[in-house]
């Protein structure tokens, strides 16, 4: 049962998801944590995207979760108001910026979103998905609809936010709360090695990895990433 000893817990999501992309973990975590899903489809930048989370957040300290786009505003957010967050989920993200072909392959899905947007979609799903979920239609239908409600202008506008972030290495070592940096094993989009890098740099980090499992965790093995963030949500409940 829900006490007044349980943390409040912000989950960030990923390039044109909504809050579908958590609704494993805000079920499933309801008697541990008072859950709340940020919204990301305002900001034009990671630091604008930042700053409406802080503005939107219960006040005080909170949890902060973030899978890709959202563990890039997660980053910001330890930059901007490290003092509010208690501890640090980081999901299938990376500190690092762009390559030179991610900005370019960035800038032709960009373009080609602006006349053919559910061809874009259908062409990243198999990036986003282990091989055993892209058979799964109930998930690949609800992440297709999660992209299309959104719609192309969200995807340009996000895209653009993800392809102008900065290098959040340095910054690494200035984290000093429990974090959890987890990534599923088959992640074609932010491999593992991006995640122990992150372990690396930031002083109270652990890595959890992810068996059967693409870029979309939470979707994909809800009960893994359950666990994990149990484990990790542990840490700072008395």
């Amino acid at each position: 049962m829900l006490t007044t000893q349980c943390p409040h817990l912000v989950l960030l999501p990923g390039l044109v998801n909504d809050s579908r992309l958590w609704q494993h973990q805000a079920s499933g975590l309801a008697d541990i944590a008072r859950v709340s899903v940020g919204d990301l489809t305002k900001g034009h930048t990671i630091a604008e995207m930042a700053s409406d989370v802080l503005a939107s957040a219960p006040a005080g300290q909170f949890a902060l979760a973030g899978l890709s786009m959202g563990g890039y505003v997660a980053l910001e957010i330890m930059r901007q108001a490290p003092e509010r967050i208690l501890a640090l989920a980081l999901l299938d993200t990376s500190a690092r910026p762009d390559t030179p072909t991610a900005l370019e392959n960035r800038s032709i899905a960009i373009e080609k979103a602006e006349s053919n947007y559910q061809a874009v979609i259908e062409e990243l799903m198999p990036k986003q998905l282990h091989p055993q979920h892209m058979a799964d239609a109930e998930m690949v239908s609800m992440i297709t609809d999660m992209a299309m409600s959104l719609g192309n202008k969200t995807f340009i506008r996000q895209q653009r936010a993800i392809a102008g972030r900065i290098d959040s290495i340095p910054s690494l070592a200035f984290i000093h709360c429990p974090t959890l940096v987890l990534c599923g094993r088959d992640d074609a989009i932010t491999p593992i090695g991006l995640h122990q890098e992150m372990v690396t740099e930031i002083e109270w980090a652990e890595l959890s990895i992810i068996d059967n499992c693409g870029h979309l965790s939470a979707l994909e093995q809800p009960t893994r990433v359950n666990e994990a963030l149990t484990q990790w949500l542990a840490k700072i409940v008395r």
